[in-house]
C-alpha cells in the first residue's frame, strides 16, 4: 500500500510539473511571473543595477516630467520605474501581464493605478488618454510587436510619445553574441554570429541552478522596429545608445574591458511620436 501511495504521489507531482510546463508553453509571455520574487528583490536591494544607475536617470531626463503628465508604464513589472515617474510628478498607470508582479507593485506604492493585462490588449484604457508610454526592458519579451504599437497609438494623445528601452539588438543577441578577448592585441571585443533574422529564445535565468526559471526573449533587428513604427503611424524622433557604468577590477584585462564598455553600448533607446 505504501508503494502504491508513493507511485500515486509521484504521478501527481509529475502531472503538476507537466501542467506548469504546458501553461508556460501556452502563455510564454507570462514567464516573468515565475521570477517575480527574485526580480523584485534584485531591483529593490541592488543599488548598483543598470536600472538604477543607467536607465532611470537617462529615462527621467528624456521624459522631462511636468506635474500632471500622464504616463503609461507598459509591461511595468513590479513598478520600479512607475514609482520614479510618480515621484517626479507624473500621473502614472502601470500595466503588466504578470499578476504576481502587479501584486508586488501594489504593495510597494500608493497613488498608482495598476492593471493585469497583456501589452497588446488595453481595451480598458480610453483613447488619447496618455502623454507618454514607456516600455522598459520588456519589448524583447513580447511577441505581438505590431499589436502593441497599434494599441499604444490608440491610447496616446495627439503627438504623444512612445519610448522603448531594450537590450541593444545589434550587440546583445540571445545565443548569437558574446564577449571575446584577443591576447595578441589586448582587445576586448563583441562577437556577433547573427543579427538580421528574428528569433525566439528560451532564456535560463539562473544557469548555475537546477530547474532554473526560464523566460522568453524575441530578437528583432533595428529595421524590424522601424517598420513596425511606420505601420502603426509613429515617427521615430530620437535614438540613443547607453553604455555600462561599471568598472572592471584591477588586472591584465581591466583597460581593455573598460574601453569596450565605453565603445559597445548595452542598451538602445527609441523614441517615437504619434502622427
Amino acid at each position: 500500500m505504501k508503494l502504491m501511495r508513493m507511485d500515486t504521489e509521484k504521478r501527481t507531482i509529475n502531472k503538476m510539473n507537466s501542467s506548469k510546463k504546458e501553461q508556460k508553453k501556452n502563455n510564454p509571455q507570462n514567464s516573468w511571473g515565475e521570477v517575480a520574487l527574485w526580480y523584485d528583490s534584485y531591483l529593490e536591494t541592488n543599488k548598483d543595477s543598470y536600472q538604477e544607475k543607467v536607465i532611470a536617470p537617462n529615462l527621467l531626463r528624456l521624459l522631462d516630467i511636468k506635474k500632471g503628465m500622464r504616463v503609461l508604464d507598459l509591461a511595468c513589472g513590479q513598478g520600479f520605474f512607475s514609482r520614479k515617474f510618480k515621484t517626479a510628478g507624473a500621473v502614472v498607470t502601470g500595466v503588466d501581464i504578470s499578476a504576481e508582479l502587479i501584486a508586488t507593485a501594489k504593495k510597494h506604492s500608493q497613488g498608482i493605478e495598476y492593471f493585469v493585462a497583456p501589452a497588446h490588449k488595453l481595451g480598458f484604457l480610453k483613447d488619447n488618454s496618455f502623454d507618454v508610454i514607456t516600455i522598459v526592458l520588456a519589448i524583447q519579451n513580447i511577441e505581438e510587436l505590431n499589436l502593441v504599437f497599434a494599441e499604444s497609438r490608440r491610447v496616446l494623445a495627439p503627438k504623444g510619445r512612445l519610448i522603448l528601452i531594450l537590450n541593444h539588438p545589434a550587440f546583445r543577441i540571445p545565443k548569437r553574441s558574446d564577449w571575446g578577448f584577443d591576447p595578441k592585441s589586448g582587445t576586448q571585443y563583441r562577437r556577433i554570429d547573427g543579427y538580421l533574422s528574428s528569433t525566439k529564445n528560451t532564456i535560463v535565468m539562473h544557469p548555475s541552478m537546477k530547474d532554473s526559471e526560464e523566460t522568453i526573449s524575441y530578437h528583432r533587428s533595428l529595421q524590424d522596429f522601424f517598420k513596425a513604427f511606420s505601420k502603426s503611424h509613429f515617427a521615430v524622433t530620437r535614438l540613443e545608445e547607453w553604455i555600462s557604468h561599471k568598472v572592471s577590477e584591477k588586472g591584465p584585462r581591466q583597460k581593455a574591458e573598460d574601453l569596450a564598455r565605453k565603445e559597445i553600448p548595452l542598451f538602445l533607446m527609441l523614441e517615437a511620436q504619434k502622427i
